[in-house]
């Protein structure tokens, strides 16, 4: 009981939260266009607090869900200087576009403060040089500093993986500091083959996702499969041994049973090969100090912002499916399971960023595609016919409810 408590509070405070920020973004920028906010809500359902203010009313409603800030003009005619019909376009847009940015702001600051305070990284200076790899043959020393292939700077062990990755196997130009001396050399990295399934296990063997086109996919093998055997030995509910087991050298063919639904079903999977480059170095962690965190902190937090807009051009090209969209169902599972204050705030800021980027998207219903609605009114120099715009946001509405019914569907087959 403690326990649904606890995860309760979580669920509600991070919702609550990022809902406000949002709300109050759309609310702030309001008022600083001079256009009247009738109501600030935060919430769906029957009112449990209210409070009438000068000209706006301010109200807390039952259902944590959500907000809304009812302006003057939004959704109706209206003669109110101060109505929303009546600001320019540009004050429109801004007011549309504040909540989502504000939800951005916050999850890029958050993100900055839990990085920057969560200690140092792994720099581009070399603490041992590996028996058997490049580095070994071309004579790379400890204490090196790896600072640049092909043109790119290297600062961190993450900028020297993607260099390496880019390289493809092919020979790079590396410059390495020693001893103030710039030295340079032509490398071939070498090359390390690993086997890759396409399948994503949670701690209990469930497939929680199967990557689209691979190996696993191609031969059946569903999300919210149970993987019960590799080659007939008993994983038991144990990721550890699953992998073990798939990633051993002489298994080139691979038999999963899997249990979907009341069915145990065995697939017959050939996994592909994948390849990682390698100079055969570990580097030494970054000298702890504030400007080393600050620097560290934005490298990530730039990672951070590129991997949600990745997400979504993978969703889009189609080589991520719907089916593997989280929904509230799923996103309040994984709130709750989180495991102290850290983890929380991360997961805040990331569900934070995520809803910014989404509401900014183009799509009916949502602020993107209200600005872009705005937008087309600035280009024809004349606003929309009413009941134009309002089909367009019914519909929109109606895209969005399939959607989420869809992805809430899904959560709760991966649940249970």
């Amino acid at each position: 009981m403690i326990t649904f408590l606890i995860s309760a509070i979580k669920i509600i405070v991070l919702l609550g939260v990022l809902i406000t920020i949002h709300e109050l973004g759309h609310f702030i920028v309001a008022k600083l266009c001079k256009v009247k906010v009738n109501e600030f809500a935060i919430g769906f359902g029957p009112a449990i607090w209210k409070k009438q203010g000068k000209e706006t009313k301010y109200t807390l409603r039952l259902i944590p869900l959500g907000g809304y800030n009812s302006l003057e003009g939004e959704d109706e005619l209206s003669e109110d200087e101060k109505s929303f019909s009546k600001a320019s376009i540009p004050k429109r847009i801004a007011i549309v576009l504040a909540g989502a940015m504000v939800n951005i702001i916050f999850a890029i600051v958050i993100y900055f403060i839990i990085i920057a305070l969560s200690g140092t990284y792994i720099s581009n200076q070399i603490e041992e040089v590996l028996d058997g790899y490049v580095a070994q043959m071309i004579e790379l020393q400890p204490d090196d500093k790896i600072i640049e292939i092909d043109g790119q700077n290297i600062r961190s062990k993450k900028d020297l993986n993607e260099a390496l990755e880019k390289s493809e196997g092919n020979e790079m130009t590396t410059k390495v500091e020693r001893n103030g001396e710039i030295l340079t050399y032509n490398i071939k990295p070498s090359e390390l083959k690993s086997k890759v399934t396409g399948i994503y296990l949670d701690e209990n063997c469930k497939i929680i996702a199967v990557q689209k086109g691979s190996p696993s996919e191609l031969q059946g093998v569903q999300a919210n499969d149970i993987l019960l055997k590799v080659n007939d030995i008993n994983v038991n509910g144990d990721t550890n041994i699953a992998l073990q087991e798939i990633s051993r050298k002489d298994n080139n063919t691979m038999t999963l049973t899997v249990k979907r639904g009341e069915e145990e079903i065995t697939i017959e999977v050939t996994p592909d090969y994948q390849t990682t480059y390698l100079l055969g170095v570990n580097l030494k962690l970054a000298e702890d100090t504030l400007w080393n965190r600050c620097i560290h902190a934005s490298m990530q937090t730039q990672e951070f912002l590129l991997s949600i807009v990745d997400n979504l051009k993978q969703l889009f090209t189609g080589n991520v499916g719907v089916d593997q969209m989280m929904g509230p169902v799923g996103i309040s599972e994984v709130v709750a399971k989180t495991d102290g204050i850290r983890e929380f705030f991360e997961m805040m800021a990331l569900i934070s960023l995520s809803l910014g980027v989404t509401n900014l998207l183009p799509i009916p219903a949502l602020d993107g595609g209200k600005i872009l609605i705005l937008l087309i009114e600035a280009i024809r120099r004349k606003p929309m016919k009413q009941q134009t715009e309002i089909n367009i946001q019914l519909l929109g509405f109606a895209v969005l409810i399939a959607l989420s019914l869809y992805v809430t569907y899904n959560d709760i087959l991966r649940i249970f």
